[in-house]
């Protein structure tokens, strides 16, 4: 029987090592045009629709997430430079004066605890089918979309 499971695992899988056709322009592109929210899943559309076999839950999975990524990249430098600005203002403000830096942080935290909470229950109205793994990072991908294009707003005085 073990010799059965070796053998298996080291059989090609079908569908796990696809060629993912992933191009972020159409998002960058939307951006640009002032596209907001709208622009959010656009390239992962696209990608599905070149990708051979993209229409499979493990193709609309895989372009996804690579656009998740785009956005979550996005999200992290919008956070990094919005905290470093606030944070300069903090240390200028009166002591008194609520710190805007921490407050950021600390709403940055509840938005992850909230996104997965959120995507989780995305996943589970899939009844533990196969379109859960999808549903959940498209989620994602949504939501990181979302708050990147709210932190980026936050820009008070910019």
């Amino acid at each position: 029987m073990r010799g059965l499971i070796a053998a298996l695992m080291l059989m090609p899988a079908t569908g796990m090592a696809q060629e993912i056709v992933f191009d972020i322009a159409p998002v960058e592109a939307c951006i640009r045009a002032g596209g907001g929210e709208a622009c959010a899943g656009k390239a992962s559309e696209r990608c599905i629709e070149a990708t051979p076999g993209g229409y499979t839950t493990v193709g609309m999975g895989a372009c996804a997430d690579r656009e998740r990524a785009y956005w979550d990249g996005w999200l992290n430098a919008v956070y990094q430079q919005l905290y470093a600005r606030l944070a300069a203002q903090d240390a200028q403000a009166p002591t008194y004066a609520p710190k805007e830096a921490e407050a950021l942080r600390e709403m940055q935290r509840a938005w992850i605890g909230f996104r997965d909470a959120k995507c989780g229950y995305e996943a589970a109205q899939w009844g533990g089918g196969t379109g859960a793994g999808p549903a959940s990072v498209t989620c994602h991908l949504h939501e990181t979309a979302r708050q990147m294009l709210y932190l980026q707003s936050s820009r008070l005085g910019d």
